[in-house]
């Protein structure tokens, strides 16, 4: 990822490239995750923990606004998208004892609805990070999540968790693609966020992302559901790891989402019973 470094001294190019390419890799590592020790707890478990967890802070090298668009004085076609930061959002975006719930890898045709409607009971607005060809097949799905007041989430063609190590052009297709398909099944609603899969998150992609009215979103809390570990493990490991403003990683596609159904049944009244409150991310 990223162009070539060319030197007119033979020697000195190796000596360049060797140079660039370490910093390429030293980048890619950007975070989805805060360093808490409750993360930590999760390194084991989550896919993309290794490539996202360390340098928590290097995404601050981002952290000026985009580049402003050139081109003044040519007629747009489109409204501009809204700005927003390009560093990873972990929390919530009300202050205080509140947290964020994000779903991922849907929609699913038995899941989406199940969540939706435990969500409808205990009066709790949810981040909904869709797979693009997902969102193609089931806009029923995203119309309903969007009718329902919650919001969604690009998720990414492929859920291609080795998205660092691929080009800048791969990147671009795999975000802007399942945006197009994210759009259409929901007539239009925004797509306030961009989640890389497994955390993957690059220079590249957060870019793409924020320059298309994208936060790129991260999470602190990771119960490991994915790993389908079972109801009670989900409840423990998240009871453990929730902090004020945290962000919720949990799924409600990729496959069988019965445990962390049965959890959140358990997990989203011992929250409010706790004194938690629900916002959406920053954004």
């Amino acid at each position: 990822m990223g162009a070539e470094v060319h030197s007119k001294r033979g020697g000195r190019q190796a000596t360049v490239a060797t140079a660039a390419a370490v910093g390429t890799v030293a980048v890619g590592l950007l975070t989805a995750f805060v360093g808490t020790d409750a993360g930590a707890s999760a390194a084991s478990r989550h896919p993309g923990w290794e490539q996202s967890v360390r340098a928590a802070r290097a995404g601050q090298d981002a952290a000026a606004p985009a580049e402003k668009r050139s081109g003044a004085g040519r007629a747009k076609p489109k409204a501009s998208p809204r700005k927003v930061s390009r560093t990873i959002s972990h929390h919530a975006a009300d202050g205080g004892r509140a947290v964020s719930l994000t779903l991922d890898d849907g929609p699913h045709p038995e899941w989406t609805p199940k969540t939706l409607e435990l969500l409808r009971q205990y009066h709790v607005k949810a981040t909904f990070c869709l797979i693009g060809p997902n969102a193609e097949r089931h806009p029923g799905l995203v119309k309903r999540i969007v009718a329902e007041g919650h919001r969604l989430c690009d998720h990414s063609v492929d859920h291609d968790t080795g998205m660092d190590h691929k080009s800048a052009d791969y990147q671009k297709r795999q975000i802007l693609d399942a945006k197009r398909m994210i759009d259409k099944a929901s007539g239009g609603a925004p797509v306030h966020y961009y989640r890389a899969p497994g955390g993957a998150f690059t220079p590249t992609s957060r870019r793409v992302a924020a320059e298309h009215g994208m936060r790129p979103l991260g999470w602190i809390v990771d119960p490991g559901d994915w790993q389908l570990p079972g109801t009670d493990a989900i409840v423990r490991h998240a009871k453990e790891q929730v902090e004020d403003g945290a962000v919720l990683l949990f799924h409600d596609g990729g496959g069988d989402r019965s445990e962390t159904y049965q959890a959140l049944r358990r997990l989203l009244p011992w929250l409010k019973s706790q004194g938690y409150g629900f916002s959406f991310p920053k954004a």
